[in-house]
């Protein structure tokens, strides 16, 4: 039996191929936040058709280049609050909402990072997605229990420099499983 970290954040919980949850299947989720209380976490590969310009476009806020933003897709973050934003970013700068994930990695809520982005001052890698995933008390650890996620120390250049659609491949490496061999099927003997 594998132990698991007292706390995940600072993870990245990845789908099992046998997870068909509509909105998990096939998922990289960077948990920013487990504890007794619960779990939140961003999913970091699923890009939506939405772009940066545009959001910052119906927020109003100035850019200084929109070639450049609009370039960078928004990311369905999770299904919990899925008009809320996140920034996910590296370096970690100070920002009126944000929440320190490690000493590399932040995840803020607040405009003033928008601004900064838009002005072309704002942190260096960033992922912007709308929602998150959310875990009550102990439902994460049952979920991992069954099977559902395969849980590995994150890694930023997954995030950051993986294009998305290898993430998931990607952060299944990282604990030394080419997940594409998994099935979705229990072995019985």
């Amino acid at each position: 039996m594998i132990e698991q970290p007292a706390s995940l954040t600072d993870h990245f919980l990845i789908a099992m191929p046998a997870l068909d949850d509509p909105f998990f299947a096939r998922t990289v989720t960077y948990l920013c936040q487990h504890g007794p209380e619960g779990a939140l976490g961003i999913i970091v590969n699923r890009p939506s058709e939405l772009m940066l310009s545009e959001i910052m476009e119906q927020m109003e806020i100035d850019i200084l280049e929109r070639e450049k933003l609009a370039a960078i897709p928004i990311y369905f973050g999770g299904p919990v609050q899925p008009e809320r934003g996140f920034v996910l970013h590296e370096p970690l700068g100070s920002w009126d909402s944000t929440l320190e994930v490690s000493e590399r990695l932040s995840l803020t809520t607040s405009r003033d990072i928008l601004e900064a982005i838009g002005r072309g001052e704002g942190p260096h890698n960033i992922l912007v997605a709308l929602g998150y995933a959310g875990w009550g008390s102990g439902q994460l650890e049952r979920e991992i229990a069954e099977n559902s996620w395969l849980n590995a120390p994150a890694e930023t250049s997954i995030i950051f420099q993986h294009p998305s659609s290898q993430r998931w491949k990607a952060a299944a490496e990282l604990m030394g499983v080419d997940i594409s061999l998994l099935t979705g099927q229990a072995g019985h003997g």
